[in-house]
């Protein structure tokens, strides 16, 4: 009896992943390059001098008052409803689900776990990194704040550096990150920067940001985004391990069901004879053929002379259907002429 096991839902899903167990070919994982480490030192620089100068209370804090007090969320009030639904690109619960279910399919078609994983691991970065700034500096925003030209430093809020902002630089850009070829790369780069551009001065014209807030989250989304190659070889690391889990999981669960073991086969001892010696080997003597058939009963003739067919008798045999003719002259004798009397001539 064979017993099969009904596959669920996430075991035909390995199993359209284990399809191709490599990655393709034409697919290549970002490195460290000269280029992207001259990027990155300069945009941590950009970074820290945008944090010294709120600090210090320079004049990009000043620049901060000046646009809060124009207020332009009254300036233009005709755009409001349709910046109240473009800065939604920047929350993180709506951009991670749609760019998740984007990067789910191409983990289905690419048969890897890689786009998702790179996904998890910037999420993860920037969870930590703009977390720790936001309650490390302690901001208050532009609607909460308390002394005019202030900094509004270490006063417990948690509005530098903007989240939005950096959030739609890494959940957009990561598309442009692991695109197939480089024209997708330069155009997917394009649309995420002027989308986490949009959503960032979405939230000064709202006036939930200060101006400096929205410099520090691009910087900060970036950072992450360069940072993203010295991750890879931690990703490829967790795609082998889910994949070997995956698979002592399957091991476990099979030997689970019990398999009847097939019933033996008897075996019939075959029993052999030595050989007789050449000069022993005789001619073998022909047994008598006992047949099995019943011996047939003798055929006795009848006695006398043996008649010609012409001259017997013609038997109907019963039950025959064919009416008799008596009129009809004995069989052998209808075509002979009549014997003619003899006279002398």
């Amino acid at each position: 009896m064979r017993t099969e096991r009904n596959l669920t839902r996430l075991d035909r899903v390995f199993a359209r992943l284990d399809r191709e167990p490599e990655r393709p070919a034409h697919i290549d994982v970002p490195r460290m390059s000269r280029h992207r480490v001259v990027l990155f030192t300069g945009t941590l620089a950009f970074y820290l001098a945008i944090v010294w100068a709120v600090v210090i209370t320079s004049w990009l804090v000043r620049l901060d008052w000046q646009v809060m007090f124009f207020r332009p969320y009254q300036q233009w009030s005709g755009i409001h409803w349709f910046v109240d639904y473009y800065v939604v690109l920047g929350q993180r619960g709506p951009t991670a689900v749609m760019v998740a279910a984007w990067l789910g399919w191409r983990s289905w078609r690419q048969h890897t776990l890689r786009p998702l994983l790179t996904l998890g691991a910037s999420l993860l970065l920037l969870n930590i990194t703009v977390g720790a700034a936001k309650l490390g500096m302690g901001r208050l925003g532009p609607h909460y704040a308390t002394v005019i030209g202030s900094n509004e430093m270490g006063l417990g809020g948690d509005i530098f550096p903007s989240g939005h902002t950096a959030n739609a630089v890494v959940t957009w850009g990561i598309l442009a990150y692991l695109a197939s070829t480089p024209r997708a790369r330069r155009w997917l780069s394009a649309a995420s920067a002027v989308t986490s551009l949009g959503v960032g001065m979405s939230t000064v014209y709202l006036g939930t940001h200060w101006l400096s807030d929205v410099l520090l989250g691009w910087a900060a989304g970036l950072l992450i985004l360069l940072a993203l190659p010295w991750c890879e070889p931690f990703i490829a690391r967790a795609e082998t391990w889910l994949f070997d889990l995956r698979d002592r999981w399957r091991s476990r669960r099979g030997s689970a069901v019990p398999v009847p073991a097939p019933a033996p086969v008897p075996v019939t001892p075959v029993v052999l004879k030595p050989r007789p010696a050449p000069a022993e080997q005789t001619e073998p003597e022909r047994e008598p053929v006992s047949s099995a058939r019943s011996p047939r009963t003798p055929i006795h003739l009848a006695p006398g002379p043996h008649t010609a067919r012409s001259e017997r008798t013609p038997v109907t045999p019963v039950g025959s259907r064919r009416p008799q003719h008596p009129e009809r002259p004995p069989r052998g004798t209808a075509g002979q002429p009549a014997a003619r009397p003899l006279t002398g001539g």
